[in-house]
């Protein structure tokens, strides 16, 4: 068991929709681009994956801070938390 899925199964977080994600069959590299680099790909998987609103959700409640995290970049996540205070 990995380290990341031990704390998930101590937190009693389901993460299945992770094992459906677009994404964990695609480049991670297209997920986490350089700085100034194109997210175009990215959130093109993002568009057509069925498990978005999770991804998204659990990027929100965990305050990623690099990549994308369903469909949406760290700027643009930071913002939806903004407006909802």
């Amino acid at each position: 068991m990995t380290d990341v899925v031990m704390a998930q199964a101590l937190d009693g977080e389901d993460l299945g929709w992770q094992e459906r994600a677009l994404c964990a069959q695609t480049d991670p590299e297209a997920f986490f681009p350089e700085k100034g680099g194109s997210t175009r790909e990215a959130k093109k998987v993002c568009r057509s994956c069925e498990v978005r609103a999770e991804c998204l959700e659990y990027a929100l409640e965990h305050d990623e801070r690099f990549g994308i995290w369903g469909g949406l970049s760290e700027r643009e996540r930071r913002r939806i938390k903004r407006q909802a205070v």
